[in-house]
């Protein structure tokens, strides 16, 4: 008759062993990165961003980054 250590040392052995085959998770190509500046899709670009224009994305980027600034969002507050 099996018993339940038996059992439990059969289970974990199991488990052990399908933990071994597990294929390996390589990419098979690799992707060019695109520049930052680069356009995405139309529908996520913000207005009046022009593709390619570095200097319009550096300003876009800054005026996201003051609209999540704490202390730009927040009034000062009279002491």
């Amino acid at each position: 008759m099996i018993t339940t250590k038996t059992t439990l040392a059969v289970l974990a052995s199991l488990l052990a062993l399908a933990a071994c085959g597990e294929k390996a998770q390589t990419a098979t190509t690799r992707k060019a990165d695109d520049k930052v500046t680069s356009a995405g899709q139309p529908a996520y670009l913000a207005k009046g961003f022009k593709a390619g224009d570095q200097t319009n994305w550096e300003q876009q980027t800054r005026q996201r980054a003051q609209g999540q600034n704490e202390y730009a969002r927040t009034a000062a507050k009279p002491q």
